[in-house]
């Protein structure tokens, strides 16, 4: 089925409420099946993004300032539109029984168009906490249109992977407003059911509109052949994967992969050097509990095995225009990103400062210090300092703080939660404005480590 023929977010939702879907009222009686499926316990077992949840933050964009978790002021409530307020008032309701309210979405999804079930991963357990992660990023940009569009485009870009389709969006729509209905009864009533109604047809036709205009230049995803398999420590690899095409990225962003002992299940892994002449990507994973993807990459993958990749995606790359220096915090297998913004302005033959630090628990923690420590030696621009935990002579935030000073820096970071949101503490203490702190947005570094 071909996208819908508008092509503005704007169509089809100023005037009332007749847009892509009309919400079904609350059932007096709940659908056969509806109460058992959103009781249910669910599996334990991690799991990746859904193919068509709407909302589903699983290709997030966001800079670093515009993140929800990172710190983003919310709009002034003063200044906040009309549908801004009762969509937020919403949000507040069903705030302490978030997970009830995503249980009974998928349920009524999930008995009501029961042939979309096929389309997700099989286990939901990880799925369900994202959902309520992006409607609040949704809800929280509704007013700032720049960030909501920019996020939006690139979840409907990211949802063709999945075989998402425009058909899909009324039925989440649908049983979306209707979780809502249920689960905020108290603040619930026709203004709101109408807000609702004009932000989700906006948020669709967003998301269609960029997925159609993806399907004419990109492939939904690339098969990649898997051709060197470096075990660096125990439970960390480096693979370098050949496109079965062309891969446009930058320096700096990320993919999502999909191997085939785990099909439908999903992660992110960052570039780990800039875009090559032979084509060749390379990705740092480190296997950790539980996590389907990462321990098949680490401890099955081969040279000769395919695998899948989604479009590129995020923000932390390097702006050309600027001579400004780069600050770079990477922890972990985040230093991946780290040195393919290194090669970039090498490869720009920009003399720009960067200083990196190069953050790890352990000695063997820094499994690529000596990539990092060649790098230096060959551009004297750059200066590299690794910071171990398990030694306790400097913490990260301590670090950046006893160097610097760092006014005239643009600073990047990738690593785990902790690190991030510690490092931007520091960042913001010894005054570099939130503007010019980038990372990928935290809460999808915590759903997408498996």
């Amino acid at each position: 089925m071909d996208a819908p023929t508008t092509t503005s977010a704007d169509n089809g939702t100023s005037g009332g409420v007749d847009g892509w879907f009309t919400p079904r009222r609350k059932p007096a009686t709940e659908p056969e099946g509806e109460r058992d499926m959103a009781a249910a316990p669910q599996s334990a077992e991690t799991s990746s993004a859904p193919p068509i949840s709407v909302l589903d933050p699983s290709r997030p964009s966001l800079p670093a300032a515009a993140s929800v978790v990172s710190g983003m002021p919310a709009p002034d409530a003063q200044e906040a539109s009309p549908d801004a307020v009762l969509v937020r008032r919403t949000m507040a309701e069903i705030a302490s029984v978030a997970d009830k309210v995503t249980s009974y979405f998928y349920a009524l999804l999930f008995v009501r168009h029961p042939d979309l079930r096929s389309l997700f991963p099989p286990a939901m357990d990880t799925q369900r906490d994202r959902l309520l992660k992006a409607l609040l990023t949704a809800a929280e940009h509704i007013d700032n249109t720049p960030i909501l569009v920019d996020y939006l485009q690139n979840l409907g870009r990211g949802h063709r992977k999945y075989g998402t389709r425009p058909e899909h969006y009324p039925a989440v729509g649908e049983c979306l407003i209707g979780a809502l209905s249920r689960y905020a009864e108290a603040v619930w009533d026709e203004d709101t059911e109408a807000a609702w109604v004009r932000t989700y047809t906006t948020i669709s036709q967003v998301m269609i509109d960029a997925a159609a205009a993806d399907e004419l230049r990109a492939p939904a995803w690339w098969y990649a052949e898997v051709v060197a398999h470096d075990l660096r420590t125990p439970d960390i690899a480096v693979l370098t994967v050949r496109p079965d095409q062309p891969y446009p990225f930058l320096a700096g962003q990320y993919t999502s992969v999909e191997t085939p002992w785990w099909p439908r299940v999903w992660r992110h892994y960052s570039f780990a050097s800039a875009p090559r002449s032979d084509g060749l990507l390379t990705f740092h994973v480190k296997a950790v509990p539980a996590g389907w993807v990462s321990n098949a990459l680490v401890h099955r993958a081969r040279p000769g095995d395919v695998i899948r990749l989604g479009p590129p995606a995020g923000s932390m790359t390097v702006d050309h225009a600027t001579d400004s220096g780069l600050l770079c915090l990477g922890g972990g297998t985040g230093i991946a990103p780290i040195k393919a913004l290194v090669e970039d302005v090498a490869e720009h033959g920009e003399r720009r400062p960067v200083e990196v630090f190069y953050g790890a628990r352990t000695d063997q923690d820094l499994y690529d210090i000596d990539t990092m420590l060649r790098l230096q030696q060959s551009h004297p621009w750059l200066s590299v300092r690794a910071i171990i935990d398990q030694q306790a002579h400097l913490q990260l935030p301590d670090a950046i703080r006893e160097y610097g000073p760092w006014n005239e820096y643009d600073a990047y970071l990738s690593g785990p939660p902790g690190m991030i949101r510690s490092g931007v503490d520091a960042l913001r203490n010894v005054g570099i404005p939130s503007h010019r702190i980038r990372h990928d947005a935290v809460e999808e570094l915590v759903s997408a480590s498996g």
